[in-house]
């Protein structure tokens, strides 16, 4: 199916596909079943620990641009972090300069090229919303534009079908939270509940329905809903969870699915019948998130990520309200990382 989606956009620019790989892939039989011709590019990068990084897109960019040329297009393969990877570097493949300089909305200035999305992890919903995430020197935040969006995806449930128990429910978890917190804030809109009440509807089925687990019919279930989920992201917002998961993630370092459930369960005054859920696919699954983590975390720490936290002003004023800066100051986030 690739291959021919693909044929049609080969002689575009110098006719040359870039192929963004996760890692883990490296050796199996999806890398062997990779459509690739002589010509083309296949990189296979290690998402693991590292999310995407601002300078990691740049030197890719350039390093293809001097040896190879314009591609035709870039196909990313893998969770959320590649599909963020093959999203913004197919922008920065015509936007010149660093991706530092587009971090935030609509700073793109043109359209990037052809770009296709196969995701191997459900959850992020990152294959079809219009946010590339990445982290900079100063900040973690996304390429967010009309332009980010994949110009297709394939969805394979097959490719899910062998995550680990408690990846499947954290990846799976990212997706429930970007559709709670798009439903609780002032943005939500007819459009964004659509999607989210599906996925939600979706997700319970999943995680705590009569048959809940890991099924081929709950993964076919899974990659619909993490499609929705993005989607309601989209046209709505985040909120005060993905506010703190990138903290955690910029200064810790934390993979973001995971990320958000450890700020997540400790969320009930924001998300109380959301938080309760989580807690009940937790012990169905029987998958254990840490207590007590900022025990060890220093105050330099906790205000760091605190800052990362309150310089994201569109999620705050979402799930707080435009006065938002009355209600949430720097020590307010600080005593919310200190509930982890």
């Amino acid at each position: 199916m690739m291959a021919e989606i693909l044929a049609e956009k080969r002689n575009d620019n110098d006719k040359f596909f870039l192929f963004i790989v996760d890692n883990y892939f490296k050796g199996s039989d999806l890398a062997s079943r990779i459509p690739a011709e002589t010509n083309d590019v296949v990189r296979f990068i290690d998402v693991d620990p590292h999310e995407p990084t601002t300078e990691q897109i740049d030197e890719l960019r350039d390093e293809i641009l001097s040896t190879k040329g314009l591609p035709a297009g870039v196909i990313g393969i893998g969770g959320g972090s590649i599909m963020d990877i093959a999203k913004a570097i197919s922008l920065m493949f015509t936007n010149e300069g660093s991706s530092t300089l587009y971090q935030g909305l609509n700073l793109i200035k043109k359209p990037g090229i052809y770009h296709l999305g196969v995701p191997t992890i459900s959850g992020t919903g990152a294959e079809v919303s219009m946010t590339a995430v990445l982290t900079g020197p100063v900040k973690k935040l996304g390429l967010k534009c009309d332009w980010t969006v994949f110009n297709q995806v394939i969805l394979d449930p097959e490719l899910i079908a062998s995550v680990p128990t408690d990846k499947w429910l954290f990846t799976g978890m990212d997706t429930y939270i970007h559709c709670i917190e798009s439903e609780n804030g002032i943005l939500n809109n007819a459009y964004s509940h659509a999607y989210a009440e599906q996925s939600l509807k979706l997700c319970r089925e999943i995680y705590l329905g009569d048959k809940a687990g890991q099924t081929a019919e709950n993964d076919d279930k899974l990659m619909v809903a993490s499609m929705m989920g993005g989607l309601s992201l989209t046209y709505s917002e985040v909120g005060v969870c993905h506010a703190l998961s990138y903290g955690l993630s910029k200064i810790l370092g934390e993979k973001h699915c995971y990320a958000n459930c450890l700020a997540f369960q400790h969320l009930e005054d924001y998300y109380a019948e959301g938080v309760k859920e989580l807690k009940q696919m937790l012990v169905q699954h029987k998958v254990t998130l840490p207590q007590g983590l900022s025990k060890g975390w220093s105050d330099e720490t906790i205000t760091a990520m605190a800052q990362v936290a309150y310089n994201l002003p569109h999620m705050w004023n979402h799930a707080i309200g435009t006065d938002w800066k009355d209600k949430i100051t720097l020590d307010t986030i600080k005593e919310l990382y200190k509930r982890m």
